[in-house]
């Protein structure tokens, strides 16, 4: 009888995420999720826009830094931050010091606090945007999946006019991976369907 004990093999996934730990759990358990906390939503708005210009690894690893220096993303107090609390902030060596960004967390959190009080949760406004609905894509190789989209494009021209900056549609589409309003897992990594069972 053979007692030859077989390998499991290994789940298939994207790539992006290469070896880092950090990077590997994200793409495990949140990229793609579809997200429906306002807390959260704001907290990937102010992530994507520190982001802009640089790699995501970057942000991801600081992202604790981040929560403890922005008050937890609570966009009521970092509405309230004055000139001391952003020159603070421009010290911080823990998050991204570009005072662009920095003054953008505070802008962008009096638009966001403006838009719930319209729609009456952030997430109404922004699950708009794709019809209060995933959009699935069957994204075969990396290079298939866009930069942005007829949707992320309508998302930053209607965010700016209401305010926010740091929100461009190549940021908004990032934005709309992440917070799961499309499903851009490729067909072959296991969490395509995970997250396609979850809707």
């Amino acid at each position: 009888m053979d007692q030859t004990k077989t390998t499991p093999e290994p789940l298939t996934t994207c790539a992006w995420p290469g070896t880092d730990a950090l990077m590997i759990a994200y793409h495990d358990t949140e990229w793609g999720v579809p997200l429906h906390e306002d807390r959260k939503l704001f907290e990937f708005l102010i992530l994507d826009a520190a982001q802009a210009g640089l790699n995501w690894s970057l942000v991801l690893n600081k992202r604790e830094n981040f929560r403890s220096a922005l008050d937890g993303f609570d966009a009521q107090k970092i509405a309230s931050y004055d000139g001391h609390k952003i020159a603070e902030l421009l010290q911080n060596p823990g998050i991204i010091r570009n005072r662009l960004k920095v003054n953008s967390f505070v802008k962008n959190a009096r638009a966001y606090l403006r838009v719930q009080e319209e729609f009456g949760s952030f997430d109404r406004y922004i699950w708009q945007f794709t019809g209060g609905k995933v959009i699935v894509n069957q994204w075969k190789k990396p290079q298939e999946i866009p930069v942005s989209t007829p949707e992320s494009d309508v998302m930053s021209q209607d965010l700016k006019r209401r305010g926010f900056s740091f929100v461009g549609t190549t940021i908004c589409y990032a934005f709309m991976q992440a917070a799961g309003m499309v499903n851009d897992h490729l067909l072959h990594c296991f969490r395509h369907a995970e997250i396609r069972a979850m809707r």
